[in-house]
């Protein structure tokens, strides 16, 4: 078995559902923000769920909810984002984000794009590069179950 990855018990906030995120997060609009159980939000994250601009120097990785305006109302829709995904480093922002889904680092996904899952975006504007092997779920799956379990707080 791996080392534990040891995290102050005072910087993150642990929900419920076994959530921990970062009090150096920066969450806006969470009514807009769904997050499955036993999620792992860092700090100098970014997840923008009221569709604000965000000023410069902001350098990190940053979603924003999808929107329509409809009959002259501008109406925000959950942002989803799937089971065991992984999100590079400054890629931007995002919509629907489907499980097992890869975004490369310095990816800049275009607004109210849908990552189906199992693909693998890169690049600026990001774009489909390839399918990615049946077999990664199950490796994804145990990479991050085995990372979450590891995850321990250094305060007990």
């Amino acid at each position: 078995m791996d080392a534990p990855i040891y995290y102050s018990k005072a910087e993150f906030i642990e929900t419920d559902t076994g959530n921990k995120v970062s009090r150096r997060a920066t969450i806006a609009g969470p009514q807009n923000i769904i997050l499955g159980g036993k999620t792992i939000i860092s700090s100098g994250a970014i997840i923008r769920g009221d569709l604000r601009r965000t000023g410069p120097g902001h350098a990190y990785t940053y979603f924003r909810p999808p929107y329509k305006t409809y009959r002259g109302n501008f109406n925000y829709y959950p942002m989803k984002i799937g089971d065991h995904v992984h999100v590079g480093a400054n890629s931007g922002k995002f919509t629907i984000i489907k499980d097992c889904a890869q975004v490369a680092d310095n990816t800049v996904i275009p607004p109210n794009t849908v990552i189906p899952a199992l693909a693998l975006f890169s690049g600026s504007p990001g774009r489909f590069v390839e399918d990615l092997p049946e077999s990664t779920q199950e490796m994804v799956e145990a990479q991050t179950k085995q990372y979450y379990t590891r995850f321990q707080p250094l305060d007990r």
